[in-house]
């Protein structure tokens, strides 16, 4: 009979994904697992399977949760199409002041994993692809209401609108990591806000 489990599955996914989202894939050890979630490397395994298992289903929740934030707000029914774009960027601005370990942004995990596993690792690229159409059909919905409500006047495609916005949000962070400040970070958002109007 297997002995029960004794220790919080769920935590220990969410310490293995911050250290994969501080180091990334190739640079996180199994001893920095180990360190991060307090289990033996034998619980790893039994319980993950593999590096590369954790890895998937930390990336899973990372897009979970993040996805479910990012939607609520892209969805919200009170605001105008451009102010939920509006709010999604000051959310990732907020976000990003909040994962500054050592005062270095983390970034995205998505976004750093698009760069690091995308071209090499199928099951990663295959998360990605999913993970980036629910985000372009949720900003193709802001830019279509904003459309509607009038916030949003640009005469481009909706579908381009929302691959811009998805890249602004991408370089955004990947601007954040590269030591950018909260106010240049901010003007870009406002600049990208204005193509929308445009």
């Amino acid at each position: 009979m297997a002995r029960p489990r004794t220790f919080d599955e769920e935590r220990a996914l969410d310490a293995a994904m911050r250290t994969f989202w501080e180091k990334g894939y190739e640079a996180t050890s199994t001893q920095d697992l180990c360190d991060a979630t307090g289990l033996g490397r034998s619980s790893i395994y039994n319980t993950f399977k593999s590096k590369h298992d954790l890895f998937q289903r930390a990336l899973h929740r990372y897009m979970t949760t993040m996805n479910a934030t990012q939607l609520a707000v892209l969805e919200d029914p009170a605001r105008s199409g451009a102010d939920r774009i509006r709010a999604l960027f000051a959310l990732v601005l907020d976000g990003d002041a909040d994962n500054r370990p050592q005062g270095r942004s983390l970034g995205c995990l998505t976004v750093n994993t698009t760069v690091e596993r995308a071209a090499r690792d199928a099951a990663a690229a295959g998360m990605l692809e999913r993970d980036t159409a629910r985000r372009l059909a949720a900003l193709r919905a802001a830019v279509e209401a904003g459309r509607r409500d009038g916030s949003v006047t640009s005469a481009r495609d909706a579908g381009d609108l929302a691959r811009f916005v998805n890249a602004t949000v991408a370089g955004l962070r990947v601007s954040a990591q590269g030591g950018a400040d909260r106010a240049a970070l901010e003007a870009v958002a406002a600049i990208a806000l204005d193509a929308l109007t445009a």
